[in-house]
């Protein structure tokens, strides 16, 4: 059989399962099994597939069509242009929080500075703030032991030296430490909602994605706590549910901070919302 009638033939069967994407799932999947890149495929699809590791691709397509992450099948997913390794530790780095990353480098007006990125998770969002701003220093801070070995595993596999890491749950381990900008992207989902059951986040650890009182209660601390680990004048950047913008944004302005606003990711979402503490304060 030739490559690509055996490509074909795994996205069918994704298809089948209820993939949203089964074409694409499947070139990643062959990418991964052959060491290639989806432009060798498109190349080199008409070769015979019987020299490769066959029974391994189709174990993969297999755990794929039961629901399982392409990103914890592969152990990477590219975000920002960076190759993160990933783990069922931590949530996958997903495209809609890149507009965080857009809104903090935006914010980044000072030559050099501190950015606190809170539940690091795979680091995302810490290194590629870091990969644009090389002389400013980012520490990015998470409660599982896990997620920091990760984190910082990230960070020597792509050499971004002004990035570190350290275990702490929220700002608990950080003292009196103060920040130019302070980002994070806390679970922020309801118990209830059902999606939860629906896609990769079933794989995905529960602690990262839900939070009491209908999904505020992670973000109205962070608020709460960011102004004391802000210096005069710094940001606080949240991401947050695509209907929770009105929420943040009340949980900011009665905590003080100004200038607060919310930006709207790739989908038309308003998924980050951002505010100022005040210089006098």
């Amino acid at each position: 059989m030739r490559l690509d009638l055996l490509l074909a033939r795994a996205a069918e069967r994704l298809a089948r399962s209820g993939s949203a994407s089964p074409r694409l799932d499947a070139e990643v999947l062959l990418c991964h099994v052959l060491g290639v890149d989806r432009t060798w495929l498109y190349t080199w699809g008409d070769r015979s597939a019987e020299t490769f590791p066959r029974a391994r691709f189709e174990a993969l397509v297999a755990a794929r069509a039961a629901g399982r992450p392409v990103a914890y099948l592969t152990g990477e997913r590219e975000f920002w242009g960076l190759a993160l390794a990933t783990s069922p530790h931590t949530l996958i780095p997903r495209p809609d929080t890149e507009t965080l990353v857009e809104v903090l480098l935006e914010l980044s007006d000072e030559p050099s500075g501190r950015l606190l990125d809170l539940g690091t998770g795979t680091g995302a969002i810490a290194l590629a703030f870091a990969s644009e701003r090389p002389a400013w220093e980012a520490l990015g801070v998470d409660r599982m032991p896990e997620a920091v070995a990760l984190a910082e595993t990230n960070a020597q596999r792509l050499g971004i030296v002004n990035a570190r890491f350290l275990a702490s749950d929220w700002f608990a381990a950080l003292a009196e430490e103060r920040f130019i900008l302070i980002a994070a992207n806390p679970p922020y989902i309801d118990p209830q909602d059902p999606h939860l059951a629906q896609g990769d986040v079933r794989f995905e650890p529960r602690s990262a994605l839900v939070a009491a009182d209908a999904g505020l209660a992670d973000l109205r601390h962070i608020a709460e706590r960011g102004m004391v680990h802000l210096l005069p004048g710094g940001w606080l950047a949240l991401e947050h549910g695509h209907d929770q913008a009105t929420a943040v944004r009340q949980l900011l302005e009665e905590r003080g901070y100004v200038e607060v606003s919310s930006r709207r990711d790739l989908g038309g979402q308003q998924r980050v919302t951002f505010g100022r503490r005040p210089s006098q304060r």
